[in-house]
């Protein structure tokens, strides 16, 4: 079924997306300025992935880089070429737009496009939770015998402007984009990786789209943060960790990425882009791809990792991998082994 998406259905991703980030994702405010660009233009189309052939082809639309980055610009202009370009290279064969991930702005990734280009977003994006890596998103096509990565990307403004395509092994190209993404001032929107149906329903997250738009409603449908938490851990089957004020609070800017700990009364959280780790006592308690994710207790709002202040009042919540609409990369222990790498440089 093709469901024209609601302003009000734009707002719930948003807010249900940021929460699916898990401290990723990009973050709460551009995702709201975006569902005002993209209602102000048009309105979205959502369709559903069995509406489709399994021999239709789609392609992954996605924002790479640096949540933080101050100089970040991605124009409409942009964000069409990558997708028209690639639609070319495909012969015209598809049949819509799919994100990497969810999050407060990468769920609603292909809204805007859908509207430019009159091409429907389906509900099934590479991954139901946010992740930090390219090749995570990319739903183990990487493992596919001579497989190659195809990507049209483009980004920044002014100086920083830079557009382009690459061809070639997965792992290569994933971070080709990636420093792209530094070069425009911290992030491109990316055309990449064309994929059958059929594949995508068995590598994918299937309805993880409108999975976070039910999420969103539920978060805000809470009339304290006390009832929106509980309508979030309900939904979702998580548990609250712990609330209380941030400290040693660090973030470092590293080859595109958030990196960087804070702690919670006698928890430790460890991110990279997303939330990585939860400890006590030196102890790991939980680790991606189980859900990690703060809110902002004062303001009622979902806050990702590169939001976090010293001192801010957060609540910390968790929920178990196994209650998630996860890619197959998620469970793959080469792609996790770079993510146990990284945390110990932090723990």
């Amino acid at each position: 079924m093709v469901k024209t998406l609601s302003y009000e259905d734009g707002i719930a991703a948003v807010y249900g997306g940021a929460i699916l980030g898990g401290g990723g994702g990009g973050l709460l405010e551009e995702g709201l300025k975006l569902v005002e660009e993209i209602f102000a233009t048009g309105t979205p189309q959502l369709i559903d992935i069995t509406d489709l052939e399994d021999e239709d082809f789609v392609a992954c639309v996605a924002m790479v880089g640096a949540p933080s980055a101050a100089d970040q610009y991605i124009s409409c202009e942009q964000l069409s070429w990558s997708y028209r370009s690639m639609n070319t290279y495909m012969d015209d064969r598809l049949k819509g737009i799919i994100t990497n991930e969810n999050g407060a702005i990468t769920t609603i990734n292909g809204w805007l496009q859908s509207v430019l280009l009159n091409v429907p977003v389906v509900d099934a994006p590479c991954n139901g939770r946010a992740h930090p890596t390219g090749i995570m998103g990319s739903l183990n096509l990487h493992e596919q015998k001579d497989y190659k990565s195809v990507q049209f990307y483009a980004g920044g403004k002014n100086d920083f402007a830079i557009q382009g395509f690459i061809e070639g092994d997965l792992q290569n190209t994933a971070k080709a984009v990636r420093n792209a993404s530094i070069l425009a001032g911290g992030m491109v929107g990316v055309t990449r990786n064309p994929v059958t149906i059929g594949y995508l329903k068995e590598n994918g997250a299937p309805h993880a789209i409108s999975a976070a738009i039910g999420l969103g409603y539920s978060f805000l449908n809470g009339q304290t943060i006390e009832g929106k938490l509980e309508n979030v851990i309900r939904q979702l089957n998580g548990m609250h960790i712990v609330s209380g004020i941030v400290t040693d609070y660090s973030l470092i800017k590293e080859n595109g990425f958030d990196i960087g700990k804070l702690k919670v009364g006698d928890f430790h959280l460890t991110f990279w882009n997303e939330y990585m780790t939860l400890a006590k006592e030196g102890n790991i308690q939980s680790q991606f791809p189980d859900l990690i994710m703060t809110f902002d207790t004062e303001k009622m709002i979902p806050v990702p990792s590169a939001s976090i202040k010293e001192g801010m009042q957060v609540a910390v919540i968790l929920v178990d991998q196994s209650n998630l609409k996860l890619s197959t990369t998620m469970k793959n222990e080469a792609l996790l082994q770079e993510i146990y790498e990284v945390v110990k440089a932090v723990l």
